[in-house]
């Protein structure tokens, strides 16, 4: 079957910008007659059918910005927004926020309804589903059809467009690296499934860590979790059944049970276990004991995002794409978890 020819490649194909094709399309008199034929023409021969995400190109302004979020009640998730909503409201703009709930059908969907006129442009993190399928068609149609992306935290390698991100493996490889200079030796990982781009880059930190230390890497001491209501249980059979006297996080949930579990065993944070955990929320700060954590600094990330897709927003549509990468600095927050 012929692939579906997009605005994006008639723009290129004739040496034209994107506005032009999609103007000539509808018969605009701002265009002359003869590139209306010319692009006419053309999407008759590749059979071009426009579709919803059509219709918010760059001569529709609606000064409004979609984001999409895997989950709501994450700290991290709701700093980002705060960091986009800052940004965008000082140049005007507006945010709609939907959430994705984890799902990939639902992150296709909320694609669909808010490129259907009502936005300019998203900024997005990747459901845990979407990353499982590695399906990504849905944003390379809004970029094809010329809305822009910015794409934070959970980012896909195989999309070209913005990204701000942070260094998630070295960030892990120093808080590991932390516990190790406070003589830990056996550290547990409490980590998402390897799909989730996040996790996995802050196994790979937590691997190369011990390795770059000659400790041994013992596969035993990596829970992945799949399942958030079951997580407890297999954390506190990890401590049960494993002499560890660390434990690395990838978030703050994860940790909380840590310690929760760590209590029901008998053992004390941090004299018998040390803790450490990415993201620094609400639940670190006023934890007992409160939690070191590696702060990511969401807000900063929401700015930065919101800023990069603004500024392509209001660039020249004939300017040379070149998609940038932004790492946001991260940080070890030292409390009472630790020693």
């Amino acid at each position: 079957m012929k692939r579906k020819v997009t605005l994006k490649q008639i723009a290129k194909e004739l040496d034209v910008s994107i506005s032009t094709v999609s103007k000539s399309l509808r018969n605009s008199p701002e265009i002359s007659e003869d590139t209306r034929q010319k692009v006419q023409a053309f999407a008759k021969l590749y059979n071009y059918r426009p579709n919803n995400i059509a219709l918010s190109l760059k001569n529709r302004k609606t000064k409004t910005i979609g984001i999409i979020i895997p989950e709501i009640v994450h700290h991290f998730f709701a700093t980002v927004i705060s960091g986009i909503e800052h940004v965008a409201n000082e140049c005007g703009y507006s945010v709609i926020i939907c959430l994705s709930d984890e799902s990939f059908d639902k992150e296709v969907l909320n694609m669909e309804m808010l490129a259907n006129g009502s936005i300019d442009g998203f900024i997005m993190s990747l459901s845990k589903e979407t990353q499982f399928k590695a399906d990504f068609h849905h944003i390379t149609e809004v970029i094809n059809q010329g809305m822009p992306v910015v794409m934070f935290d959970r980012v896909a390698n195989e999309i070209l467009c913005d990204k701000v991100i942070i260094d998630d493996k070295m960030a892990a490889y120093e808080a590991v690296q932390n516990l190790i200079d406070h003589g830990k030796k056996r550290i547990a990982l409490v980590t998402t499934v390897d799909y989730v781009s996040v996790g996995k880059l802050r196994t790979d930190g937590y691997t190369k860590a011990l390795l770059d230390n000659g400790l041994e890497f013992d596969e035993d001491l990596i829970l992945k979790v799949e399942d958030i209501d079951t997580c407890a249980e297999k954390i506190g059979k990890l401590l049960q059944d494993r002499a560890i006297d660390a434990a690395f996080a990838v978030n703050e949930l994860f940790a909380v049970i840590i310690i929760k579990k760590a209590g029901e065993l008998g053992l004390r944070v941090p004299d018998d276990l040390s803790v450490i955990a990415f993201t620094d929320g609400i639940i670190s700060q006023y934890s007992t004991p409160t939690i070191t954590t590696v702060s990511q600094n969401g807000v900063k990330m929401g700015n930065k995002a919101a800023k990069m897709l603004i500024e392509r927003l209001e660039s020249d549509e004939h300017e040379e794409e070149r998609y940038r990468t932004e790492v946001i600095e991260t940080h070890l927050i030292h409390r009472d978890s630790t020693k």
